[in-house]
């Protein structure tokens, strides 16, 4: 979508900053008018061109972190204020081709507080400034959800807004692939066709050395905003490819993320890896 705000790991590995979604209110949005069909649609309105005015991707210097030791295949644990998930590493000198995911669209419970959640599939970010990435995203305004489909490559544009339909329930599959330069980002809502896109951009500077599936707060230039209560995601059939090998998470130094606020307080907290190593689920616990 646009620039990402910072993501910054901070606990138990070398940290390592990352990107963030940013968003904020829909100014005038409100459950009473959110109610009624015409009024939704100009709320809608207002929270796209809010949007696409925003800038996400103030990335922090990196920050050495203590490592935890932790004996499960290997795995290691981060802690982050923005994101919650997995991440493969280049530990092993890994750079990354592909990353896919499919998931079904979470039905957010708001409150009047705007708060925002944000699900997607990248590459870079976990270890480098740079990001290549798309995704949902939910807001809530006033005490109404709005959902988009959206892709970023960050730093070179800002948030890009495709699809205004989405709602929860719907199937959504997500992919970033590198030829070279060329990245290919493709949202698939098999709902709801208008919610769908492909787009190739480029980067000559991009060095592929993570891929990620993420829940994210997005962020704001005051910081992470609060998270909306997305309940559960769960990305499912997840794939990433790395040199010549085809794999799924678990295939390469894969990093567990938890999501906590200021005061270590868990926010999104991921589940283990399914056996397949291709699946999990995070849950949201708290909103800040």
């Amino acid at each position: 979508m646009s620039r990402r705000p910072r993501l910054l790991i901070f606990s138990l590995a070398a940290c390592v900053p990352a990107i963030g979604l940013v968003v904020a209110a829909v100014p005038g949005a409100s459950a009473a008018s959110a109610g009624h069909p015409s009024a939704r649609a100009e709320a809608t309105v207002r929270a796209l061109d809010y949007l696409r005015h925003l800038k996400i991707g103030q990335h922090g210097p990196n920050q050495q972190v203590t490592r935890q030791t932790r004996s499960i295949e290997g795995l290691a644990q981060f802690q982050s204020t923005n994101w919650s998930g997995y991440a493969d590493d280049n530990t092993r000198g890994n750079t990354y081709a592909s990353v896919t995911a499919n998931w079904t669209e979470p039905s957010a419970t708001c409150t009047s507080t705007t708060s925002l959640a944000a699900f997607w599939v990248g590459i870079d970010g976990f270890t480098s400034g740079s990001v290549e990435q798309d995704g949902t995203l939910i807001e809530c305004s006033g005490g109404s959800a709005f959902y988009f489909t959206w892709w970023e490559m960050f730093p070179t544009n800002a948030i890009q807004v495709v699809g205004q339909t989405l709602r929860p329930g719907d199937h959504i599959a997500a992919s970033v692939v590198r030829s070279g330069t060329s990245y290919t980002l493709k949202i698939t809502d098999s709902s709801r066709s208008g919610d769908s896109f492909t787009t190739t951009q480029s980067c000559s500077t991009c060095v592929n050395t993570s891929a990620e599936w993420i829940a994210e707060a997005p962020s704001n230039g005051s910081g992470v905003l609060p998270l909306a209560n997305f309940h559960t995601w769960t990305p499912s059939s997840a794939t990433v490819k790395s040199g010549t090998t085809n794999g799924v998470i678990s295939t390469f130094p894969d990093d567990e993320i938890t999501m906590v606020n200021s005061s270590g307080q868990v926010k999104a907290q991921p589940g283990p890896l399914s056996s397949g190593g291709n699946s999990f689920t995070v849950t949201f616990v708290r909103s800040t």
